[in-house]
């Protein structure tokens, strides 16, 4: 129903709108005030998914990316570092961790192999939860088996007398 161009105006005219409402921005343009609030959710929704840095988790970064960062926030102090970390969704105790994981790796080994040993330890847990919950199943049918044998026996024997 809007044109493009039509919303880009309405958006650029909220974000300059001073110290007006989104309601008066909204009359002033003859739009109701929930499609103008829709639109600017759409906006940033937009402007978040396109900077790469805002739309990872922390736990998403390469480990050259960590490494970059490491570099780039190096040097950098309190109210600068709290400011470059916001900038790229993160916070300083990943910068921390980040630098610990890569002053350990010589240690421990690299973090993939220790993430694929413990995936493989996972799958076999699984596996092993699996065998041992059939055999308690087998063990349970048996068990059940030697009961019901047990009062047959009972049974019939008792008519027999």
């Amino acid at each position: 129903m809007y044109s493009v161009e039509f919303k880009e105006q309405a958006l650029s005219k909220v974000l300059q709108r001073g110290n007006r409402t989104v309601g008066a921005v909204a009359d002033e343009l003859n739009v109701n005030v929930l499609t103008l609030r829709k639109w600017m959710r759409g906006a940033a929704a937009a402007n978040r998914s396109s900077s790469s840095g805002h739309a990872k988790r922390p736990e998403d970064w390469s480990l050259e990316e960590r490494l970059m960062a490491l570099q780039e926030s190096h040097g950098l102090v309190d109210e600068t570092l709290n400011g470059w970390c916001r900038e790229r969704g993160l916070f300083a105790h990943h910068l921390v961790q980040w630098r610990a994981d890569f002053c350990t790796v010589g240690v421990t080994g690299s973090r993939r192999e220790n993430a694929q040993e413990v995936r493989d330890l996972k799958q076999a847990n699984v596996q092993l939860q699996r065998e041992l919950n059939r055999k308690e199943k087998a063990l349970a049918e048996a068990a059940a088996l030697l009961v019901l044998q047990k009062n047959y026996r009972a049974l019939f024997e008792g008519e027999a007398e």
